[in-house]
C-alpha cells in the first residue's frame, strides 16, 4: 500500500528502512515521507514503530488495519 502519495512511498519501503534500524526522522530525510502535505505522517510513524529494530518481525497489517489508518494513508 502507498503510504505517502506525494512521494509515492510504500509501507514496504518504510518498513524495510525501519527494520534496518533507521528512526522515523532518518527515514523522513532519506525518503521524503511526510515532508509535503503531511497527511501520511501518522501512518508512516505507525509503520516505523511496528517494524523498528526493537520489533523486527512485527505484523505490519495490524497497524494498517487500525481505524483511520487507511484514510490517513490515502490523503
Amino acid at each position: 500500500m502507498i503510504v505517502c502519495v506525494c512521494h509515492r512511498i510504500s509501507e514496504r519501503e518504510i518498513a524495510r528502512h525501519a527494520r534496518a534500524g533507521l528512526s522515523f526522522d532518518e527515514i523522513q530525510l532519506e525518503l521524503g515521507v511526510a515532508t509535503q502535505c503531511g497527511c501520511c505522517e501518522q501512518t508512516a510513524r505507525a509503520v516505523v514503530a511496528q517494524c523498528g529494530a526493537s520489533n523486527p518481525v512485527a505484523a505490519l497489517h495490524n497497524t494498517l488495519d487500525a481505524p483511520g489508518a487507511h484514510a490517513t494513508a490515502l490523503h
